[in-house]
């Protein structure tokens, strides 16, 4: 059993935007399992239900670079803001996102060890970096999209300079038709997927191990309304339809019109251009997502209001 510490209860509640005490409660009854108590705060109807992924507080840049039907995405960490916005850095993400561009795949540690210039890999580039800034860095991840036929648009949210900044999206479309209309849709469901933030490309793709957790929560909802066991398998479908169209992309109302699902968006260009059309894929890195700094006065409050021990 973990202990509850304040730090513990201060993820948690950034985590669920449960209250205070109710994180506590919680962690106590889940033995300070973090994901065990989000579950129990959504079963008590005290957490939103798809709000997990707390506080970002990484800093850096995410690139995207992108050449006709290939398209890569990376993300480097520092220290501060303040490096974002350095010349050098700036530099060295846009060439690395084109680096990783030629290579494709998502393995950051093949990236980190190709050719940079210089005679020196990406990764000792970014230990000199380092030492010139004065500030730590890393490569975190890198992904990449193709298609066969068709495009793969880039799209960068809180743009800081071309193709740097901290939201980058890949999206790819698979045809024959018309290269500059099949651009023009990428970038808008690029942005689709910027604001959205799916989890999965269609219902099939969504990982099992979601589904039968967001089941289990649904069911508990669902039966603290005392409803007879039948009617809560009822009502499980169509609740669970609802959440499908909460985190899959296809599934997604389009936020550029706000009322058409994006697979009839996709079916409409298909019919627009006489041929087919299949979104493949898409890639969407968040700057510093998962990634928290540990917030001391915060947790001194957390400490000082519940009695809890500090870390």
């Amino acid at each position: 059993m973990a202990e509850v510490t304040a730090a513990l209860v201060k993820d948690l509640r950034e985590k669920s935007g449960a209250g205070m005490m109710d994180c506590k409660k919680a962690l106590n009854e889940t033995g300070g399992d973090i994901e065990a108590a989000i579950d129990w705060l959504r079963k008590k109807g005290l957490a939103a239900a798809a709000k997990k992924a707390g506080r970002v507080a990484a800093e850096g840049l995410v690139g995207v670079a992108t050449s006709g039907t290939r398209g890569a995405v990376v993300e480097i960490n520092a220290e501060t803001d303040f490096v974002a916005r350095n010349d050098q850095f700036q530099g060295f993400v846009t060439k690395a996102a084109e680096l990783a561009l030629g290579l494709g795949g998502n393995d950051i540690d093949a990236l980190t060890a190709a050719p940079f210039g210089e005679g020196k890999t990406l990764g000792e580039t970014l230990t000199a970096l380092i030492a010139a800034i004065g500030e730590n860095m890393s490569a975190r991840r890198t992904g990449s999209l193709s298609v066969t036929n068709g495009v793969v648009a880039g799209y960068m949210h809180n743009q800081l300079v071309p193709g740097l900044g901290k939201i980058g999206v890949l999206v790819a479309l698979e045809s024959t038709g018309d290269q500059a209309k099949l651009t023009q849709t990428a970038k808008q469901i690029a942005m689709h997927v910027a604001a959205a933030n799916p989890i999965a490309l269609n219902v099939s793709s969504v990982d099992t191990s979601v589904v039968d957790r967001e089941k289990d929560v649904l069911r508990a909802q669902a039966a603290a309304s005392g409803k007879a066991p039948e009617i809560i398998e009822k009502m499980l479908d169509g609740r669970l339809r609802k959440f499908y169209e909460e985190v899959v992309l296809l599934e997604q109302v389009y936020v550029v019109d706000g009322e058409t699902k994006v697979k009839d968006v996709v079916a409409k260009l298909a019919k627009e251009l006489g041929t087919g059309v299949e979104l493949t894929g898409f890639i969407r890195y968040a700057l510093g997502e998962g990634i928290e700094k540990q917030v001391s006065d915060f947790a001194a409050e957390v400490a000082a209001q519940a009695g809890l021990k500090k870390d």
